[in-house]
């Protein structure tokens, strides 16, 4: 006990250091700027202008989410650089499968120590995440609450809203039996399972620091943390241009439960696992837990990070269109008259099944 003056210093927080912060980041949050926005921060609210980002009847969209426990793997094996990207994905991606431009984002960067090396590597990743995505980094919080986090700890949380005219809002009315669905390539697990994940790590003592079985030129740590492929500038023109009918974010839940939420009643999403190649990442997560195929298609991406349905004329010149943009695409499946829902169906050792398999999600 002390009988001096306290200071907000003495009980473990830093006015000084996140001032020193705010300062270092500001370049990164001006190397974000579009029409709409100048990001430049220390105001108490972010501004944008959607007249001036072109919109003349725009419906908002706004999206929120983290990282998950693929923060603790960060934090323990010092991977920050691609974290941010990962935060911008996670709600990018679900502003665009509503049809929906991300304009600007704020972040939530909470700690019970600021080490300012840590949060400029984090807060650069976000800044490189919304300069994939096309949203400007308009503001944010940074919380350092001392006994809240353990040692190094610290949490991250987005928020991103988005524009979209009224008559361009993507809502999946329109999908109909024979509709055909694309699949676009994942970078690897994205930001979902990874409790799964950390709890294989434990049980199975994988040297994390050590390339991996699947690929001698990667370490096994580098293969979990690559960050979530944000799909924004590949899908905004063809969403302008009105040919795409749906699109699914495909997150927690996996493909079963994420392609369904974009269905309306009447149909169900058909997905032929023998479509595409099963990525070695995703082989050796299945292999090492002895994960079932129904338990992958409801836990990971499986190597598809977004679905696209298409009407059966335009799948051709969609997915060229898709593939000159840079992805990777799969035609993985279709739609059917039915339940709304999702089945996934395999062969005979496909995902390493045992015999033809089907697993199904009703919506």
């Amino acid at each position: 006990m002390s009988d001096g003056p306290y200071t907000y210093a003495d009980s473990g927080v830093s006015i000084a250091a996140g001032n020193a912060l705010v300062r270092a980041i500001g370049p990164l949050a001006r190397s974000t700027r579009r029409s709409g926005a100048d990001a430049d921060l220390g105001g108490f609210g972010g501004i944008f202008d959607l007249k001036a980002a072109g919109f003349s009847d725009p419906l908002l969209v706004a999206a929120n989410d983290g990282v998950g426990t693929k923060l603790k793997l960060a934090i323990e094996h010092e991977r920050h650089a691609g974290v941010g990207i990962d935060l911008v994905a996670m709600c990018a991606n679900d502003l665009i499968v509503q049809g929906a431009e991300p304009l600007f984002f704020l972040d939530y960067y909470a700690t019970g120590q600021l080490d300012q090396g840590v949060a400029e590597q984090v807060i650069a990743s976000i800044a490189e995440g919304c300069r994939q995505a096309g949203c400007a980094l308009i503001g944010g919080e940074t919380a350092e609450m001392p006994g809240m986090y353990a040692g190094g700890d610290y949490d991250l949380a987005g928020f991103c809203v988005g524009a979209v005219e009224r008559d361009r809002l993507l809502t999946g009315a329109t999908i109909a039996a024979g509709d055909v669905i694309l699949g676009l390539a994942s970078s690897g697990v994205h930001s979902n399972g990874f409790s799964l994940v950390r709890r294989l790590a434990a049980d199975k003592g994988w040297k994390l620091d050590r390339p991996a079985l699947f690929d001698a030129d990667r370490l096994l740590i580098d293969a979990l943390m690559a960050p979530t492929r944000i799909y924004v500038a590949s899908m905004l023109p063809l969403l302008r241009a009105g040919r795409i009918r749906g699109l699914a974010h495909i997150t927690g839940g996996g493909l079963l439960e994420n392609i369904p939420r974009v269905l309306p009643d009447g149909v169900r999403a058909v997905v032929d696992a023998d479509a595409w190649p099963q990525p070695r990442l995703m082989a050796f997560l299945q292999a090492q837990g002895n994960i079932e195929p129904e338990e992958m298609a409801r836990t990971f991406n499986c190597g598809i990070g977004m679905a696209v349905v298409v009407s059966s004329d335009e799948a051709d010149s969609v997915a060229q269109a898709l593939t000159d943009a840079g992805e990777t695409v799969h035609r993985i499946g279709r739609i059917e008259a039915g339940q709304r829902g999702c089945t996934v169906r395999g062969s005979d050792e496909t995902w390493s099944a045992r015999g033809a398999w089907e697993a199904g999600h009703d919506a």
